[in-house]
């Protein structure tokens, strides 16, 4: 197990920071600005991207001990990754059902915000696909919480290691524990790396130094 979970971890990496991570600059959600852009979206939502996100949270999950009834987060960053992992699990014959947060509960029908499992009590894990204030993971925390959900865990798939983001959801999520699969670091450094594999391939005379 410890093989594959390293692979999938991996080969997720490699697709992040190949189809995910963008250098540049860019206005963040948070209303500040930085040089780089990371939109998970483009892997979970890609065919193996999903197929190795979902491989890769449930492993994490298991390695974990969380021992969760159910998997979810709020819509629309952590849709993909919760969908993903569900499949995977009952594939392998121990699911872990889907749930979803919506920003705002339906002003119509059973006016719910959670949307898919809804068992009571049951034990979950509140995923999300980037963490940079914390704050979509927080609201995801405390409507599960309001449903009526226990806390086993709370994972994203990239911390940005900036704006308080892991202070604020380590504290939301408390006593629960909160992990990153990658921090945006390791994202950065991977394709990085690709853009300099890449560059020696046209011309392996180019260093390091001659890359941008």
């Amino acid at each position: 197990m410890v093989d594959r979970m390293a692979k999938a971890r991996e080969k997720l990496l490699a697709m992040l920071a190949e189809k995910s991570f963008r250098l540049g600059e860019f206005k963040l959600s948070s209303g500040g600005t930085s040089d780089y852009y990371i939109d998970c979206r483009l892997t979970t939502l890609d065919a193996m991207g999903a197929l190795l996100t979902g491989q890769a949270v449930l492993d994490e999950i298991r390695s974990r001990g969380w021992q969760a009834d159910a998997i979810g987060g709020l819509t629309m960053g952590a849709d993909p990754i919760v969908v993903a992992t569900s499949v995977i699990s009952a594939q392998q014959g121990c699911p872990v059902h889907g749930f979803l947060v919506r920003k705002a509960e339906k002003a119509h029908g059973m006016g719910q915000r959670i949307e898919g499992f809804r068992q009571k009590p049951a034990r979950v894990v509140i995923v999300d696909d980037v963490c940079t204030t914390g704050a979509s993971t927080i609201q995801a925390i405390e409507a599960a919480r309001e449903f009526g959900f226990a806390i086993a865990g709370v994972l994203c798939l990239v911390e940005r290691e900036e704006a308080g983001g892991r202070a604020n959801v380590e504290k939301g999520a408390a006593p629960a524990k909160f992990v990153a699969l990658f921090t945006a670091n390791d994202v950065r450094a991977k394709h990085v790396k690709r853009r300099e594999t890449a560059a020696r391939s046209i011309d392996p005379e180019l260093t390091e130094g001659d890359n941008p």
